[in-house]
């Protein structure tokens, strides 16, 4: 009987073998088919292996890296697969803005990612596919986030901003905590009127654990690997070497609290007459003789959940990147507290009514989001069409990533790129240079939603914190400075 369960067992992994070889020859046949098919070569790129592409190649941590390696050797557009996709990589701007941003129609998609809906994180902005439910998310935040508006969110992001400046003075050790309340406490009071207190808060921690469940776990590898494989989707959670399944259980309920449980917050402040100004409640009274309501209302949740998920990240991640240049860089943070205290003496605080009047505070800020760029790779875009692009074929269905880390390196651009150099965005005399584009929030109809926002946040904490401490490496016991060493862990684009 023993034996002839091992000889079931070892049979059905060999057809699943034989199958998914099968299917793996079929769609990298057609694929080939395809893009043979035009008389424009693709891009150039490494040479692929039969089914798993150029997988074995990526840093498996660091894809960036070897992204940008790629585009030094094969061009400033480049292609290669993994597991069958064709991918365009993109390391140039000027590639970027005429391929993405002046092409928007043909690469406003994102691909399919099996791994969204097992994890509960199916309603991120970000990811959703292009059509009706991305245009309704569009929407919302065009109302809520575009430039013409956001000053009425000031007098909030400066109040939290003030609250920063307190915590530190009270506890330095704590600043990481700070830093993270700081981001935390400014999007949930815009998106829900919620005011964070603590880092400890039942409902940041409940984001956090999310975050933890999904980055851990949702590394593109795996997520390349269920997407070619989704019977291992299927696989039961008691399975031995099924963890995998068990993380995405517990995901997917913590995501549904993500988005009820401050939604419903709010809903019941509303309903006592106590709900303080947010987008949420705004919303809902818009919607509240809606015929649609319940759909109107699933986009609304969809929308601030994604806000918080993204923003707190990405917003918290820039500003430490100031953090560590002024460590690093000592006279650039003694130039720029000069400036401030030339414009505003002793009397005050910065606001950001200020912005305007201190260029080098801003060149500090561009030069925070260059030096250390948050999101190295953006989400892929995926053309919806054939296109011919300067002599190179880009079929319908290929991923096109922007490969912001390469240029934000770029010597042609930035010379001496590693080097926190702020002055690169201000002319000689001092003022802010007139043709800075920004790459940090992405290119075409795909753009960041949030970007102004998570400017203006970033922007007040770095002049208030400027204007109120100096910031400079810790001490051991013996009084000695501990050198500083930077160094980044992996996240996921959101």
């Amino acid at each position: 009987m023993l034996l002839s369960v091992k000889s079931f067992v070892d049979d059905f992994w060999a057809a699943l073998l034989v199958a998914v070889t099968a299917v793996l020859l079929t769609v990298y046949g057609l694929q080939r088919t395809k893009a043979n098919n035009s008389q424009c070569p693709l891009p150039p790129g490494p040479r692929p292996l039969p089914f798993i592409g150029s997988l074995l190649e990526l840093d498996r941590l660091k894809p960036y890296k070897t992204y940008t390696a790629w585009g030094k050797k094969y061009g400033e557009i480049m292609s290669c697969r993994i597991l069958g996709k064709l991918y365009v990589v993109v390391s140039s701007e000027r590639i970027a803005r005429a391929l993405v941003d002046k092409k928007s129609n043909i690469y406003a998609d994102r691909p399919f990612i099996a791994t969204n809906k097992m994890f509960g994180m199916d309603f991120n902005t970000a990811h959703l596919r292009y059509g009706d439910r991305w245009r309704a998310h569009r929407r919302v935040f065009h109302q809520t986030f575009r430039s013409e508006v956001i000053s009425k969110y000031h007098p909030i992001q400066t109040t939290k901003a003030h609250a920063l400046l307190y915590n530190i003075l009270e506890s330095p050790q704590d600043f990481f905590a700070h830093s993270h309340l700081f981001v935390t406490s400014v999007i949930m009071a815009i998106m829900y009127g919620y005011n964070v207190t603590t880092s400890k808060d039942p409902a940041v921690k409940r984001v956090e654990r999310l975050l933890d469940l999904v980055i851990s776990v949702l590394t593109p590898e795996r997520a390349a690997i269920l997407g070619a494989f989704p019977l291992l989707k299927r696989i039961p959670p008691w399975f031995p070497g099924a963890k995998i399944q068990r993380t995405a259980a517990e995901a997917r309920v913590v995501s549904k609290d993500v988005q009820n449980i401050p939604l419903r917050w709010t809903k019941e402040q509303m309903a006592t007459g106590k709900a303080p100004p947010s987008m949420v409640s705004d919303f809902l009274e818009q919607i509240s003789g809606d015929r649609d309501r319940d759909y109107q209302e699933a986009i609304l949740r969809e929308c601030a959940t994604s806000a918080y998920i993204a923003g707190t990240d990405s917003t918290e991640s820039t500003f430490l990147n100031f953090v560590m240049a002024m460590i690093l860089y000592p006279d650039v943070q003694m130039r720029a507290q000069a400036d401030i205290d030339a414009w505003l003496g002793s009397t005050r605080l910065p606001t950001l009514e200020d912005r305007d009047h201190l260029p080098y505070i801003e060149a500090i800020f561009r030069e925070a989001k260059r030096w250390s760029v948050v999101v190295p790779l953006a989400v892929p875009h995926v053309a919806t069409g054939d296109q011919v692009f300067e002599g190179y074929f880009i079929p319908k269905g290929a991923g096109v990533i922007t490969n912001m880390y390469a240029m934000s390196k770029d010597a042609s651009v930035y010379p001496d790129p590693e080097t926190f150099k702020p002055e690169r965005f201000l002319t000689p005399s001092g003022a802010l240079s007139p043709d800075f584009a920004d790459i940090a929030f992405g290119f075409g109809r795909r753009v960041c939603p949030g970007r102004y926002l998570s400017d203006a946040s970033v922007w007040i904490a770095i002049a208030c914190v400027l204007s109120c401490f100096r910031i400079g490496k810790a001490v051991d016991a013996q009084g000695r400075d501990i050198e500083v060493v930077p160094r980044y862990k992996p996240g996921l684009a959101m």
